[in-house]
């Protein structure tokens, strides 16, 4: 079975982005910026605030974190996403969630300049996405990220049946809309399950790739897999295990153990799909970057 390794992939897209921010520097004298607002003191969202700064600065963009209190009101918010708007310095803003329950997440997301929303969340980015025009939109990170795995491997996608599990609007929705596009990557014939759906293992055994991205670890059995598909796992769940350290383990939402002895190509969890996510953001706050400056 091909392990679809998403943490070399996004080493090596980084090294590229790194390369085209290093010769845009020395050809303009100025570099993408990436603006990044955490409300309150959440600690899974500062540990993915703090990885995505890391990684900016990597790759030599600016990066800028707002911190914002817990009791922050949602006008506040607002104004200062407004004034980032317009900030010609800023190419890419992102709102970290959840937010506090005194913000309306939608308004937030309305509120951020489509042109700057790299996290691929505003409706004229999802509605360019469904009408099919991604070259003037954003797409969200986790989706875009898959797309650029299949991509990179080489994975067969034209008129293969792609089953996507699970219809959130930042994986779900935006996968299965990419999964239809007459791409490379793409052109697939696509169903979507979710959690109201009588008897999953019905679609999902049809799937010659099959997204899951439903939050549930290991929902995915290898009973419920065709023999020979690929299996792309979006999960991130913990489990407790009192034999490591921290008294818990990653795991996705397929039954790793099970389905790679089935499965012809599969997204391991940690080190397939997660490490993509961030890679995908920078590379769309590049292409803000791009588009802003005739590049």
């Amino acid at each position: 079975m091909l392990i679809i390794d998403g943490k070399k992939v996004s080493l090596d897209l980084k090294e590229e982005l790194k390369a085209s921010v290093d010769r845009y520097r020395a050809q303009t004298g100025k570099v993408p910026g990436l603006t990044v607002i955490i409300v309150g003191q959440d600690p899974a969202s500062q540990v993915y605030v703090r990885n995505k700064a890391k990684t900016c600065k990597e790759i030599g963009m600016v990066s800028t974190v707002i911190e914002m209190a817990a009791d922050t009101s949602e006008e506040h918010l607002l104004k200062t996403i407004k004034g980032l708007n317009n900030d010609p310095a800023v190419h890419g803003i992102l709102v970290q969630q959840p937010l506090p329950k005194q913000i309306d997440e939608f308004a937030v997301t309305l509120a951020i300049d489509p042109s700057k929303d790299v996290d691929g969340f505003h409706p004229e980015n999802l509605g360019r996405l469904v009408m099919g025009h991604l070259d003037k939109c954003f797409v969200s990170c986790t989706p875009y990220g898959i797309l650029e795995l299949l991509g990179r491997y080489n994975i067969e996608t034209r008129g293969k049946h792609c089953v996507v599990v699970g219809r959130s609007n930042i994986v779900g929705k935006p996968m299965a809309n990419l999964m239809l596009q007459k791409l490379k990557e793409t052109n697939c014939t696509v169903t979507i399950c979710h959690s109201a759906t009588p008897n999953i293992a019905e679609y999902t055994q049809q799937a010659d790739i099959l997204i899951a991205a439903i939050g549930k670890a290991g929902f995915i059995t290898a009973d419920m897999v065709k023999p020979g598909a690929v299996v792309i796992d979006v999960g991130i769940n913990r489990i407790e295990d009192a034999s490591t350290k921290s008294g818990y383990r990653l795991v996705g939402d397929v039954d790793y153990a099970g389905v790679s002895a089935v499965a012809s190509a599969m997204t391991p969890v940690p080190g397939g799909v997660g490490p993509m996510t961030i890679a995908m953001l920078l590379k769309n706050t590049l292409q803000s970057f791009q588009r802003t400056n005739g590049l």
